[in-house]
């Protein structure tokens, strides 16, 4: 009966061992995962960590490789996602900037002036929207495993402070490539230009170009901005969230539990990150007073001044509002609404 059992047991083993190796043949040497920006900076920085944790986690089962700079997809960012859907790429820490091309719900990020502070974001990211959100994405052929940052999108120019929309009057502004922002900037009186980041620096450089609009952290202090523009203006117009992704054609080949073991290491990647991408920002002056340091001229909006730009962006909220989806964002309205509801008042002075 001992050798029946141990016989049994044996056999159990044996089929389990063949299934999870018949699984792990299918697995590829190396998966290719597309970075737009480099490996330095919190959003360079999360695609190693994130490829390193996979690689413990899996017990050296799935390799994966970050491709920075936009390699995978020939310069072409908005092309990504699509990339992604037919398995060309692997794995993507993408802009919803860059996607929303493609998934006209991500323009929610991009709606001008749509989100006070991180709370409010945290608050969309991971409750009910945020799960909408990568459902959409997921029957669009790219699974959601985590949310990541750029951060909020800041204006630098050379030319002047830019406290109220009369300011932007004429300046020629460099934007991402997609509609939402050339339809922004236009509302609120400046020329909009969509070109690639490399030759916008080179057009700083030359002063054919005023200005940009990019995240502190991950862009301006990084590119020493301040040696071509001598003015900020923090008016949190728009976010740029990350979505650490992956093709749902590559996604559908791991086994269950090397699924957990990416979810896992995608998670611990994320909260990185973000912590990363909001350091010297949240709760502190310190990215700003760097930037003084620097020579800059930061100028803070109050929420009066941010009045007149809400209000030059109106039209293009509305015209947005319809493309994204009236009750998505009906939704997202309410949750950031209870967000400033539920903010901490300042003890009140006796």
């Amino acid at each position: 009966m001992k050798g029946k059992t141990f016989f049994s047991v044996w056999l159990v083993f044996l089929f389990f061992f063949v299934v999870s190796t018949a699984f792990s043949t299918n697995y590829k040497p190396e998966y290719k995962m597309s970075i737009v920006v480099g490996p330095t900076g919190p959003w360079g920085e999360a695609a190693a960590r994130f490829s390193e944790l996979v690689k413990k986690y899996t017990e050296g089962r799935v390799n994966i490789k970050p491709y920075y700079s936009g390699q995978l997809f020939a310069g072409k960012q908005t092309n990504e996602f699509m990339l992604m859907k037919q398995g060309v790429i692997d794995f993507a820490a993408g802009s919803t900037i860059n996607w929303s091309t493609t998934v006209k719900e991500l323009n929610l990020f991009s709606l001008p002036f749509f989100f006070p502070d991180y709370r409010a974001l945290d608050a969309i990211e991971y409750g009910e929207v945020g799960k909408r959100l990568f459902a959409i994405i997921e029957e669009k052929g790219v699974v959601g495993l985590g949310w990541q940052e750029n951060g909020f999108r800041e204006l630098t120019n050379s030319k002047r402070p830019v406290k109220k929309p009369e300011d932007l009057e004429g300046l020629k502004i460099r934007v991402v490539g997609s509609p939402i922002f050339i339809d922004t900037f236009k509302a609120m009186g400046a020329n909009p230009v969509s070109m690639n980041w490399g030759e916008a620096l080179s057009a700083f450089q030359q002063g054919t170009v005023d200005g940009q609009e990019n995240p502190v952290i991950s862009v301006i202090i990084p590119y020493k901005l301040w040696q071509v523009h001598k003015y900020i203006t923090s008016w949190k117009y728009a976010i740029d969230p990350i979505i650490l992704g992956v093709s749902k054609q590559v996604w559908d080949t791991f086994t269950p539990r090397d699924k957990e073991a990416i979810k896992k290491a995608a998670q611990e990647a994320s909260t990185w990150q973000k912590k990363a991408a909001r350091e010297g920002l949240e709760g502190s002056t310190e990215a700003f007073d760097r930037l003084k340091k620097e020579g800059m001229e930061v100028t803070i909006l109050t929420p009066q001044q941010l009045r007149a730009f809400k209000d030059k962006t109106k039209s293009v909220y509305s015209k947005w509002v319809a493309e994204i989806g009236e009750e998505l964002v009906q939704t997202a309205e309410k949750e950031v609404t209870r967000t400033v509801k539920e903010q901490p008042r300042a003890p009140q002075k006796k």
